[in-house]
This record gives structure tokens, sequence and C-alpha cells, in this order.
């Protein structure tokens, strides 16, 4: 495994090639906001986009969409992965943040995590972009990233991998560092071997990988 400085190091080097980076998820508002990070577990932040300007457009708040009607929500939805489950969720959430929570956005990891359809990866997400709080959101790329590139073992789970670049970057480092991955992960793929690898970056991480595990056969 790298060493959490050779983390660091390899996180900026995506940084400096990757560029400035954003959310991928449009909204007008922070409730808005919650909705389409629900809407993208196991989904592209491209199928999201093209569903949420119909949605808000018909259910802009969440007391609209607590009394919205499922058919007409899973209609709307029905491209982005598991809209019937989805259609059910965000309608459930706005009636609670409607009726429990007056309408307010919670601020922490156990109140977004309530929510339905809500898991921490939708918490820490809503809690980086919305509230800039150093929380790191792990998803497909993010984890296929710290995998291929020796961050943690490739059995690691999706919270081991939040560990771990918690523990490696500054918390003011978190918010970039979540968007730069993801975009290195649209680029490049986590699936080739190493005589196919173009990602220069890559090989370099499997060099320090190779060379931690020598150092560490002869001590």
């Amino acid at each position: 495994m790298l060493t959490d400085k050779q983390i660091v190091w390899a996180i900026h080097q995506m940084e400096a090639e990757i560029g400035p980076v954003k959310r991928g998820l449009d909204s007008r508002t922070s409730f808005q906001y919650l909705i389409s990070v629900i809407l993208s577990a196991q989904a592209t932040d491209v199928s999201v986009n093209k569903v949420t300007p119909v949605l808000f457009a018909k259910y802009p708040d969440p007391k609209a969409l607590m009394n919205a009607d499922v058919e007409d929500v899973e209609a709307i939805i029905r491209h982005v992965g598991l809209f019937h489950n989805k259609a059910k969720n965000i309608i459930k959430t706005a009636g609670i943040v409607h009726e429990e929570l007056n309408d307010v956005i919670p601020t922490d990891r156990k109140g977004i995590m309530m929510l339905p359809g809500a898991g921490r990866k939708t918490a820490n997400l809503v809690l980086s972009d919305l509230f800039d709080q150093p929380t790191f959101a792990v998803d497909t790329h993010v984890s296929a990233i710290s995998k291929r590139l020796h961050f943690v073992a490739s059995s690691a789970t999706t919270l081991q991998v939040e560990q771990k670049i918690v523990s490696a970057l500054k918390p003011a480092e978190l918010y970039q560092a979540h968007h730069t991955m993801i975009e290195f992960g649209r680029k490049y793929s986590m699936k080739l071997t190493p005589d196919k690898e173009v990602s220069q970056l890559i090989l370099d991480c499997d060099r320090l990988n190779e060379e931690n595990e020598a150092h560490l056969s002869q001590a």
C-alpha cells in the first residue's frame, strides 16, 4: 500500500491533471440538491440532470413533492436506475423535511441518514457540497481508484476507503479531492493491465507500491 504522504501526492497529481472541478448535480435549492443526490445512487449525474429539471419544475419544494402522485414521479424519473424505490423515497423524504423539519435540511450525518433513501454517501456529499463540512463521499469511482492506486487493499470496504482518505488529507482538501477523483475515474479505466495502462500516475503508483512492499519484506 501507499503511505499517507504518497496518497496525498497522488491526489495532488490528479488535481493538477484534471484542473478545476465542481459538483456534477444541478439544483437551485438545498432541498433539490438533496433529492438529486438520492436519485444519483447507482446512476450517473448526467442521467439525473436530465430528469430533475422536469421534476423540480413540477415539484420545486418539499410540500409540493410530498403531495405528488408516486406514479407521476416514477414517470418523470424512469430513466434513472431503481426509479420505483427512488420515487417512493423522495416523496417520503419530502414529507419528513416539510412536516418534521420545517423545510430545513439536516446539517449532520445522522440526521440526513434518517431520511428515506439517504445513506452515508448521500450524507457525506450533502454535508460537503452544501455546508462545507470536512466529509468525504465514496462512490464507485472513488472506491475503484483508491484500490487500483493502492491507497487501500482490494478488499477494503467503502467505509475503510473513506477513513483512509480522511486520515491522509487535510480537512480543507476533501471537497476538491472527491470531485477530482470522480473526474479521474471517468477519464481512465481502473481495469487495464499494466502493459496496457495509459495513465502515468497509475503506473507510478504501481511502482511505489512495489517499492513499499519490497521494503517491508526486507525489514
